[in-house]
């Protein structure tokens, strides 16, 4: 059966890595949308601004659809990818892993660069809190006010988390609810007479 659920991180932690006077600070954040990305990215600029290079990989969407790398002036492939495998390894979405390295003056050359992107970004991820998120999917009902006690017995699923609610003669309630349970509660509640669903 498809899963419903994704793994990403509780909140944004933070670790690090140096070698021969370089040093490689690096962020993890939980994310959901390209915006967010692009302030986190100009917080961190700000933040660091004496730092030589700001790397960065993420990875957005319960299907992964959406992914970018940057290696921010180092060689192709030495950091993003590395930065980017780490997220891969652990099954990870909805999240981005910036890495600031401020260079010591001593070239660390291709496998060093690619051990240390990778290693300051595990110490980042060993450092986070993994958690498992539900897919979940909106929808707006629309139904006569005589009708509420139904629809609410059948939005009582513990699956289902409502939003929104309007009652009037006509009622209209917004709710999220698991995708393995989509179906069913949407079948449900058409049997319900001058029942609407959309999408809001």
């Amino acid at each position: 059966m498809f899963a419903d659920t994704y793994k990403t991180i509780a909140a944004p932690s933070c670790g690090c890595y140096s070698e021969k006077g370089s040093k490689f600070i690096a962020h993890a954040f939980p994310v959901s949308e390209e915006n967010s990305v692009k302030m986190i990215l100009a917080d961190l600029k700000k933040q660091y601004h004496d730092a030589r290079h700001h790397c960065y990989a993420y990875i957005l969407g319960y299907t992964k659809s959406a992914t970018r790398l940057n290696d921010d002036g180092e060689p192709s492939g030495t950091a993003a990818r590395p930065i980017y495998g780490q997220l891969l390894s652990r099954d990870l979405t909805n999240i981005l892993v910036v890495v600031s390295r401020y260079f010591g003056g001593t070239k660390l050359g291709i496998p060093g660069l690619i051990h240390a992107y990778k290693t300051a970004t595990e110490d980042a991820l060993d450092k986070s809190m993994m958690i498992e998120k539900y897919i979940m999917e909106r929808y707006r009902v629309t139904f006569n006010y005589a009708e509420m006690n139904r629809v609410m017995q059948i939005l009582k699923n513990e699956n289902v988390k409502i939003e929104q609610q309007q009652a009037d003669n006509q009622c209209s309630i917004i709710f999220s609810v698991r995708m393995k349970s989509a179906d069913s509660i949407i079948s449900l509640l058409k049997k319900i007479k001058n029942c609407k669903i959309d999408n809001p």
